[in-house]
């Protein structure tokens, strides 16, 4: 198992943050080691998120019910980090399911020892915040991109973006997170082989 430490260091990496052997230190006395097999479930939903991930191997898939359905909003892999924002904030019921896509190792900061490092350290808040920043960027940026792209525009950013979500995530979770049924998905797909044939 990589030691606390250089799971320290990979996070303030994360975020393009240098932070001092101190605060590594004072961050590693708080991280819980986390794993998952696969099809497990970290968070159910009306449960608290109480703690910020760090995802160093594995996947993990956010998504809601609504009528009767899964509904995917989000994934997260290796090197990124994650926490139901909402519910983390005001430590309320979440209305998310977080699940292991595979089987997956991560590192949980609790709430309230997170809380006090950020009153005391200022290189800890620092990282928070660019934690914080970089989570609000990529909603947005989420957002803009599905309400003014088309079915085929979203698979295709995706591609790009994140060419291991399409390799690792099964069609129908995809599809979902692209706001579309599988038959289109399929059909986007089957395009693009066409268009490159």
């Amino acid at each position: 198992m990589i030691s606390k430490k250089i799971i320290a260091q990979q996070m303030s990496k994360a975020v393009s943050l240098a932070i001092s052997d101190d605060a590594a230190e004072k961050l590693c006395s708080v991280l819980i080691h986390i794993e998952l097999g696969k099809g497990d479930i970290l968070l159910q939903e009306g449960g608290i998120c109480d703690r910020v991930y760090y995802v160093t191997n594995g996947i993990l898939r956010q998504f809601s019910h609504k009528n009767g359905k899964e509904v995917t909003e989000h994934f997260v892999c290796e090197e990124q980090f994650f926490v139901c924002l909402d519910s983390f904030f005001h430590q309320k019921p979440a209305h998310t399911v977080i699940e292991a896509l595979e089987p997956t190792l991560l590192y949980a900061i609790p709430y309230e020892p997170l809380m006090t490092l950020i009153r005391d350290c200022r290189e800890i808040s620092l990282l928070y915040c660019r934690i914080i920043e970089m989570m609000l960027a990529g909603i947005q940026h989420k957002v803009f991109a599905f309400r003014f792209e088309t079915a085929n525009g979203r698979y295709m950013r995706l591609l790009k973006e994140r060419p291991d979500i399409v390799q690792r995530v099964p069609l129908v979770h995809i599809a979902s997170y692209l706001l579309m049924s599988p038959e289109t998905l399929s059909r986007v797909r089957a395009g693009i082989l066409n268009a490159e044939d």
